[in-house]
């Protein structure tokens, strides 16, 4: 008797647990397709794929990576997206199979952190491309997302590489405030093609940082992304004289943009009377470490 019940309760856990999720993928369809599709799965193990009847397959809707062939290879559905769990023996019988210029693979940051990898499907090109958008897409992964979610857009590849743009600043200089003889640092991450300059200036003076004033300095690099370029200003040792309005300025034969952040100065005393503590440095140049990647 007890043999016979097992397989129902079996079955009905995992009807439970399949009813579960699909409540899960209503609040969150983006992130649970890939996970419904791997439960369903699980529930007709066992089961043999019988009769291919294409006219009985459901039309796969919406699908921003493509469609690929179900484990039985008889219906289309939906691939999975660039990040999204996958099948790394390309069975598609779980998680299912990666979309068009995709391919699964374990991630080898985990391993480095030592954490349990997971397969991801990750893009097969890190070539950039100029979308008929005046936009530039990391690779041809990205651009297909885009192109498959705004189909009526009839967006097109206008060629390889990226596209001649402005100046974006993709990460501006913050305001900040710290007491005198302490260090300050202020950043600046800007997008551009061709390659940004960045210049650094103080409201009130013409001449540009850091100038002949020895406590002032600027270090620049590429990164940390593709077709970036970051510059920083460190004020070492900062002054009440140094408290002003700071602009990093960016600019490539396209054009200019400029972004601001104010510094304030206290002095011990003011310090005490506000009860503050005293603020962390943002990132460092240090804190990027050594890469040999090409941004350009």
């Amino acid at each position: 008797e007890a043999k016979t019940l097992s397989c129902p309760c079996l079955m009905l856990s995992l009807l439970f647990w399949h009813w579960a999720l699909l409540q899960v993928g209503q609040a969150f369809p983006s992130t649970s397709d890939y996970l419904q599709r791997g439960w369903q799965r699980l529930l007709e193990e066992g089961e043999d794929c019988g009769e291919c009847r294409p006219e009985e397959c459901p039309a796969p809707r919406g699908c921003l990576a493509g469609t690929v062939r179900d484990a039985c290879d008889c219906c289309w559905e939906c691939a999975n997206l660039e990040g999204q769990i996958c099948d790394l023996d390309n069975t598609n019988h779980f998680y299912g199979k990666c979309g068009e210029h995709l391919e699964c693979r374990l991630d080898a940051g985990d391993l480095r952190r030592g954490e349990v990898p997971e397969p991801q499907c990750a893009c097969l090109s890190r070539l950039a491309l100029c979308g008929s958008d005046g936009k530039t897409y990391a690779q041809i992964c990205r651009f297909l997302e885009v192109a498959r979610a705004h189909p009526d857009a009839n967006l097109t590849v206008a060629h390889e590489g990226p596209c001649e743009s402005e100046p974006q600043i993709t990460s501006p200089p913050y305001d900040a405030w710290n007491v005198t003889g302490q260090d300050v640092i202020f950043g600046c991450e800007v997008f551009a093609y061709p390659m940004a300059s960045i210049e650094w200036r103080k409201d009130g003076t013409e001449m540009l940082l850091p100038g002949d004033d020895p406590h002032i300095s600027v270090q620049f690099r590429g990164g940390p992304q593709k077709y970036e370029v970051t510059g920083w200003l460190q004020i070492q040792g900062v002054r009440v004289t140094d408290e002003g309005t700071y602009r990093c300025f960016a600019r490539n034969k396209v054009g200019e943009v400029v972004a601001l952040a104010s510094l304030t100065v206290l002095t011990p005393d003011q310090l005490n009377l506000t009860g503050f503590s005293l603020p962390k440095l943002h990132v460092t140049p240090e804190d990027y470490g050594e890469s040999e990647e090409d941004y350009y």
